[in-house]
């Protein structure tokens, strides 16, 4: 069945809520396990139900924005998901109070039963309200994104259209196109101010009407990060400070040099070599058409992957009028089916959708076994292990897309997971000030955010650009705007994605076994335990960005860039 087939229908949410309570009811008054299981079965084939209809209508929104019915759709779900939240927290609730808990844990696993207990932590039908303002928020900010019309060339240009000219090899055209980006962010930017503004307060209300000191403990539990906390994150940032940083500011150091100039500055940024960035020599039905090759070479489980997507059309990856901007994947579950969204520009980034995004539905697709919607995808961070390194993993078929230009890319592709990584971390200490500090005024947190810049990314040079300079860069990052505390992940990800892109230089074989057995376990096993599953090292351990990061600088000062 084509994704134009699947049925999308919007739940009666009363009619689900009688059916819902009333299995419940029977679920807490089992007298047996075997019958427990039962009604746990059948409230998670609601769940999955609800789950479907809700992705379902999200995908087609973020296809089309401007479709009046998915944005009438929208808002119901900005409204009512709280409601299903609701539900789910009633459930959670059954299973972790059950007389069968033990039972439970040995069929489901104990994260399973972390995730209830986490998200009870999270809920209370007191704070639906909050939750409806803060889902119409995030909405408001895509929908600004979304209505970008920008004048370049004579043409109009969304976002994502324009980024391929900030790469161009004529640094006037990278100007140009660069200020006209942000043109837009600065014309907004008391919208965006003011969006963000009133989602951190409301935020803020939500955690400490739930009985917490602030959003930042409120935001560890929402992202079920069940088995590590701040403490231990900002021992990784430290790492990150003392060894990422100053080999990314080597790294910067060689673009200005190859480049001839001599300061790297916002617009040259992204921009590695005098010949241009690597490209993908195709248009984008022959990129898929090459993508399905590397997956069927890759491995028997990603050929029968790759092909499923294809046959049934769960990739839109075109940029188009009214699209939302950006890039995931997500899972639709009565379907069986991942479903791969992003906005093609003729860039490196077409082929790291087709990597990254693909890392994601590859892993949901060896997992779709699992019948309970909390644990098709594992905890966000564990996610991103299986994204990022397929970035790696693939490297082999890397000269499918740039031809000549492969060597170029792979420099470039490794290279930047190591200037991404401070970055993140930006991100991420900026969220904890932004949640500590919930009456910043907007010029506050500005400073804040290009404070934390000359410490991690002390390289940025916003010249001819008061705007940037003032701190307003992360305006276009939208997770700091819809999911907060989701960044870090990134960075713990990609250090385990490195240690894979070293693991498997050294054994193909055994590594792809070890990231096979990630993929399959979804989200029953929580992120320490799946680093452990996967044979990698903590990025939490003293020594983790150390063991690798010496590999990756060998590796990147064995190749003279100035060649490529």
């Amino acid at each position: 069945m084509r994704f134009n087939q699947y049925k999308y229908e919007r739940p009666n949410y009363e009619k689900i809520s009688l059916k819902f309570k009333e299995i419940i009811s029977k679920l807490d008054n089992t007298k047996t396990y075997k019958e427990q299981k039962s009604y746990i079965k059948k409230i998670n084939e609601i769940r999955n139900y609800i789950q479907t209809m809700s992705t379902l209508s999200s995908i087609r929104y973020s296809i089309n924005t401007k479709d009046a019915f998915y944005e009438t759709e929208k808002d119901y779900w900005d409204e009512y998901s709280p409601r299903y939240e609701e539900l789910d927290s009633l459930f959670y609730k059954s299973i972790v109070n059950s007389e069968f808990k033990y039972e439970i844990e040995k069929d489901y696993g104990k994260q399973f039963i972390k995730i209830c207990e986490f998200s009870i932590k999270s809920f209370s039908n007191e704070i639906i309200p909050y939750l409806q303002e803060e889902n119409k928020l995030s909405s408001q900010y895509t929908k600004l994104l979304a209505s970008a019309k920008i004048n370049f060339k004579g043409d109009e240009k969304n976002l994502s259209e324009l980024l391929k000219f900030m790469t161009s090899s004529d640094r006037k055209i990278r100007e140009e196109s660069s200020k006209a980006y942000y043109s837009f962010f600065e014309e907004n930017e008391n919208k965006f101010d003011e969006i963000f503004d009133k989602l951190v307060k409301v935020r803020d209300k939500i955690a400490k009407h739930l009985g917490y000191k602030n959003f930042v403990e409120l935001g560890y539990i929402r992202m079920l990060r069940t088995d590590y906390n701040s403490e231990m994150v900002k021992n990784f940032r430290s790492q990150v400070f003392e060894y990422i940083v100053p080999l990314a500011n080597k790294l910067y150091k060689r673009q200005a040099k190859r480049l001839n100039l001599e300061k790297l500055t916002y617009i040259d940024e992204n921009f590695e070599f005098e010949t241009g960035n690597a490209t993908p020599k195709e248009k984008s039905k022959d990129i898929i058409k090459n993508g399905q090759k590397m997956y069927n070479e890759l491995s028997k489980e990603t050929g029968e992957f790759f092909n499923f997507m294809i046959q049934n059309d769960l990739m839109d990856l075109e940029t188009k009028k009214g699209k939302a901007s950006g890039g995931y994947c997500t899972y639709i579950p009565n379907y069986k089916s991942p479903f791969i969204f992003s906005n093609f520009n003729q860039t490196s980034d077409d082929i790291d959708v087709l990597t990254h995004e693909a890392g994601h539905a590859f892993q949901v697709y060896m997992s779709r076994h699992i019948d309970v919607p909390d644990m098709n995808f594992p905890t966000f961070e564990s996610c991103e292990i299986h994204s990022m390194s397929m970035e790696f993993i693939t490297w082999p078929w890397m000269d499918l897309f740039f031809k000549e230009e492969t060597d170029k890319y792979k420099f470039t592709h490794l290279s930047s997971a190591i200037k991404f990584i401070p970055y993140g971390i930006v991100v991420d200490e900026f969220q904890h000030i932004i949640y500590e500090n919930p009456y910043m005024t907007p010029n506050e947190r500005k400073s804040a955010w290009r404070e934390l810049e000359k410490k991690y990314l002390p390289h940025k040079d916003y010249s001819d650009c008061d705007f940037l300079e003032k701190g307003t860069w992360w305006y276009k990052q939208g997770h700091i705007f819809k999911n907060p505390f989701y960044y870090i992940d990134y960075t713990l990800a990609q250090i385990c994605a490195l240690q894979y892109w070293k693991k498997f230089n050294e054994d193909r074989k055994t590594s792809w076994e070890d990231y096979l057995s990630i993929c399959k376990v979804g989200g029953t096993k929580s992120f320490l335990e799946i680093v452990e599953l996967g044979n990698l090292i903590s990025p939490f351990k003293d020594n983790c960005v150390k063991s690798v990061i010496d590999d990756i600088e060998i590796y990147l000062d064995s190749i003279d860039d100035k060649l490529l």
